[in-house]
C-alpha cells in the first residue's frame, strides 16, 4: 500500500450531496451512506429498450412505434433532485468531482449487466469540447471502465457534426439536428458495445450513434446513462 492509499483510507472526506464528512472506506466514496440510501435509483419497472418507466416493465409505445438502433438501456438513476442539480454543474459549470460520484452510482447499476467489448462514451465535437474544456460522458466513462476493469475506447466514434444544443427541440426535429452526426472511424463488427453518456432524455442522441455503430457492424449495442428522465415516452 503506498502512501496516497493509505491517506486515502483515513483522510476525511466531504459528502458530495450533503457536505458531512465520510471516509472512503465507506461503500461510497462520494456520498456518505445516508445519502447513499436517499439517492433517486431507477430501479421502477421500465421499458427493457429505453428505461422509460412503464407500469408493468413493457415495452414502451415510443419503442414500439419507433425501436432505436439501440438494444437496452441501463439507466443508473432517475433524473429527479439530486441529479437534475449535479449533473448541469458537471456539465455547464466544471465541477469535475461530480463525474466519479456519477461513474461510482453506474458502476454499482451496471455491474450484474452482460460484459461488453468496450466501451464508448458519446462524443463532443472539437468545438464542444474547447470551450468546456473537457467531455463530461468520457470522464463519468473512465470511472465505470476503471471500476469494472472494462476498455474504454475514445478514438472510434466521433462527432463530426457540430450540432445546436437539443434542448427545446421537439422529437422528429431532434432526429434531423442529429442526422449524420458522428462517425465510427474503427473495425467493431460482431462487437457488444456500451455507450455511456449522462442523461438520457429522448435518447435521440445515443440512437442516432447506435445506428452509426450498427452499420459499422456492431452486433449489440447497450446505452449505459447516469440518470433518465420520468416523463412518459421519454
Amino acid at each position: 500500500m503506498n502512501i496516497r492509499s493509505i491517506f486515502n483510507q483515513f483522510a476525511p472526506r466531504t459528502c458530495l450531496l450533503c457536505g458531512d464528512a465520510t471516509r472512503t472506506g465507506n461503500a461510497s466514496g462520494h456520498a456518505c451512506p445516508a445519502c447513499l440510501a436517499d439517492l433517486p435509483w431507477h430501479t421502477q419497472p421500465q421499458c427493457p429498450q429505453c428505461a422509460t418507466p412503464m407500469p408493468q416493465g413493457q415495452t414502451c409505445g415510443a419503442c414500439l412505434k419507433r425501436p432505436p438502433a439501440f438494444d437496452r438501456t441501463i439507466a443508473a438513476l432517475s433524473y429527479v433532485f439530486p441529479l437534475d442539480r449535479l449533473i448541469p454543474r458537471l456539465k455547464y459549470h466544471g465541477q469535475l468531482a461530480i463525474a466519479p460520484a456519477l461513474g461510482e452510482w453506474l458502476a454499482r447499476a451496471t455491474e450484474a449487466a452482460p460484459v461488453p467489448d468496450r466501451m464508448i462514451a458519446m462524443p463532443l465535437h472539437a468545438t464542444r469540447i474547447r470551450e468546456r474544456g473537457f467531455n463530461h460522458a468520457t470522464e463519468i466513462a473512465r470511472d465505470v471502465a476503471a471500476r469494472q476493469g472494462l476498455p474504454l475506447d475514445l478514438s472510434s466514434c466521433q462527432r463530426i457534426r457540430d450540432t445546436p444544443p437539443q434542448t427545446g427541440l421537439k422529437h422528429d426535429a431532434r432526429r434531423r439536428n442529429l442526422r449524420g452526426a458522428f462517425a465510427c472511424s474503427e473495425d467493431v463488427r460482431g462487437q457488444h458495445i456500451a455507450l455511456v453518456d449522462d442523461v438520457m432524455t429522448t435518447g435521440t442522441s445515443l440512437d442516432e450513434l447506435a445506428a452509426t455503430l450498427k452499420r459499422a457492424g456492431a452486433r449489440e449495442v447497450t446505452c449505459w446513462v447516469a440518470a433518465r428522465t420520468l416523463r412518459p415516452g421519454a
